[in-house]
């Protein structure tokens, strides 16, 4: 296929907000892509609310009508919605050309069950787990959990935002508690054994830098999964976190870009732990790190997307 060049100014539609956990952190990103398109094309910015109505304009408008002034759409929402296949449905009805993987393969990616089990399959270490949904019989279930994994445990939404909150759990009664909570408003929860170490990130870009997967430099997240660069890794460890981001950005079927969060053990290795589609661009985040270890410009990577987008197939 020919490349598709932008010499000339585009519509770009970049999607922000959203029915999302993730709502500001989408308001930030979409807020940054429309700043780096701004000199060379013409972005227009599509609110999205929080109850799930799209805005052009200021003004409420269906989809069909908005999606029918753009010529490529960039998806700057983060989580339910923007990440679970849900707004890729819309953009495939109505033919528009967006930037991200498509619907199917954003669902698996940000199921994390889903997500650890294609882990699995591809010989990568992940955390022993089990999977809890709704109709299960929590009392039951909770004890199972807690005989046959070591605890401390983490508690999370099987589908959800990357990086979203979860439950660390050193009792029994905590375990019930957590479940009951996710489960108040979730459809299933993961439920793993909690690793010791450092949290990394590494994301990768296809058809970037001349290379068909482009693996990002990795960095360490803390707590609030803010990333930081130079890292405490080993060259060995580095190599690991790459080779593990772009195999599961392969594995999955993932288009355009992805970042993957991992942990770094003292003593058995790396695991990964989840994967984002659509990661959050705000000052500490990942990929922004990620970048700035390697020399390249968000702009430069907004650029690339877009032109990926063009020529999607």
């Amino acid at each position: 296929m020919a490349v598709q060049d932008l010499s000339q100014k585009l519509h770009i539609g970049v999607l922000r907000g959203g029915p999302s956990s993730k709502y500001d952190d989408s308001l930030q990103t979409g807020n940054l892509v429309i700043n780096s398109l701004t000199d060379t094309h013409r972005p227009i910015d599509i609110f999205i609310s929080s109850d799930g109505q799209w805005h052009m304009n200021g003004i409420e408008k269906k989809p069909e009508t908005i999606l029918q002034n753009v010529d490529v759409v960039f998806n700057a929402l983060h989580g339910a919605y923007g990440e679970d296949g849900g707004v890729q449905e819309i953009l495939n009805r109505y033919g528009s050309r967006y930037t991200g993987s498509d619907r199917y393969e954003s669902a698996i990616a940000m199921n994390r069950w889903f997500a650890k089990e294609k882990a699995k399959s591809l010989g990568i270490k992940t955390p022993v787990a089990m999977l809890v949904r709704q109709n299960d019989n929590l009392s039951e279930k909770a004890k199972e959990i807690w005989s046959s994994i070591q605890n401390p445990l983490v508690v999370k939404p099987a589908r959800g935002g990357y990086s979203l909150a979860y439950h660390k759990i050193d009792s029994f009664h905590d375990l019930l508690g957590a479940l009951e909570e996710v489960l108040a408003t979730h459809d299933s929860a993961v439920v793993e054994e909690y690793l010791v170490g450092t949290r990394a990130s590494s994301g990768t870009i296809n058809g970037f830098r001349g290379k068909d997967f482009y693996t990002l430099t990795p960095v360490e997240l803390n707590s609030d999964s803010h990333a930081s660069f130079p890292t405490r890794f080993t060259d060995e460890q580095k190599d690991e976190i790459q080779k593990i981001s772009k195999i599961i950005h392969k594995g999955l079927g993932l288009k355009h870009y992805s970042v993957s969060d991992l942990i770094v053990t003292p003593r058995r290795g790396v695991y990964f732990l989840e994967i984002s589609t659509h990661p959050v661009m705000t000052e500490k985040s990942p990929i922004i790190k990620s970048l700035e270890a390697v020399g390249v410009s968000i702009k430069e990577l907004i650029h690339h997307l877009v032109n990926a987008a063009l020529n999607r197939n």
